[in-house]
Order: C-alpha cells, then sequence, then structure tokens
C-alpha cells in the first residue's frame, strides 16, 4: 500500500526500504530547473544503494528543434545528464538533513556506450547503482533502457560539496 509524507516521496513496500521520489521532491533535492531537468520522477529508490529515474521523452524538449530537426533524437549527453540527476538524487535522500544547501557535481565519466537511438513517446529508465562512497565522493554504474532494452550506459563519480560561488 503506497502512503504519500509531507516531503513529496511515496513509501512503495511494507519496509519502507524503497520511496518514490515526485517531480517536487526532484526539485527540492537537485538544482536543476527547465530546459535542464531531465526526470520527471525517481522511483524505486534504496538510500544508499540504488534508483530508477523517469524520464518521459516529449516532442516539446527545447533540444529536438536543433537535434536534428525533422529526425528527432535526444542527445547522448543529455542521457548521461538524466544518469547524473538520478544518482543526485539518490545521493541528496542517502544523506538527509547533511546534503541540505549542498550540490552533487560531477567528477568523471568512464565506459559511457550508446546503443540505440532515444525519441519522442519513449519512456526511459535509468537505473542506478552505487559502486561506493568514500567521504563525499561517489561512484555509479546506470543502464538506461526504454521498453526494456538498453539504451546507454555509464559509469561516473559525482562529488557532493557546497555551492560554487556560497
Amino acid at each position: 500500500m503506497d502512503a504519500e509524507t509531507d516531503h513529496g516521496h511515496t513509501l512503495t513496500d511494507e519496509t519502507h526500504e524503497k520511496l518514490a521520489v515526485d517531480i517536487a521532491g526532484i526539485m527540492r533535492a537537485i538544482p536543476h530547473r527547465y530546459p535542464f531537468l531531465l526526470i520527471d520522477r525517481v522511483v524505486d529508490l534504496v538510500k544508499n544503494v540504488s534508483a530508477i529515474g523517469i524520464k518521459n521523452v516529449s516532442i516539446n524538449e527545447a533540444f529536438f528543434q536543433g537535434h536534428f530537426p525533422g529526425h528527432p533524437v535526444m542527445p547522448g549527453v543529455l542521457i548521461i545528464e538524466s544518469m547524473a540527476q538520478t544518482a543526485a538524487v539518490l545521493v541528496v535522500e542517502t544523506l538527509g538533513d547533511h546534503a541540505r544547501g549542498k550540490v552533487v557535481y560531477f567528477m568523471s565519466v568512464e565506459s559511457a556506450k550508446f546503443r540505440r537511438p532515444v525519441i519522442p513517446g519513449d519512456q526511459v529508465q535509468v537505473h542506478v547503482v552505487k559502486l561506493r562512497h568514500r567521504g563525499n565522493v561517489w561512484k555509479f554504474h546506470a543502464i538506461a533502457r526504454v521498453d526494456g532494452a538498453s539504451v546507454a550506459e555509464a559509469t561516473y563519480a559525482a562529488m557532493i560539496m557546497d555551492r560554487v560561488g556560497s
């Protein structure tokens, strides 16, 4: 049975181990906004372990105006960014109040592979797994899937720190 909390989360199982984070919760967790907020929901979030980010791809996305006219394809770098945003929500949800006012910054991307184009009408499910965490540095592996088929994957690192200029 799902139970809505006052923080934009939905508890999704009896043990309360898995969380869902709605768009309001995502916007509280990370600073990204239109046109660069690239996930619509996070589901099956298990703190300190994994999460699945959901991106509903629409022809109304600003990047489709130039990538590519008459043949709309979601840029691979934005799929990687959706992986990073999903991981950032996982980090913030894991750390709770310790993450308040901080930002998760990309450090590296390794072994990125793109398997097929993502087009308008696709729903991308970004499966993120934490590989390790030392201090303020986190490493993840992600696989983006559409209809169960892998469209992209990467291993990447991020660092949580105070906002630049703060």
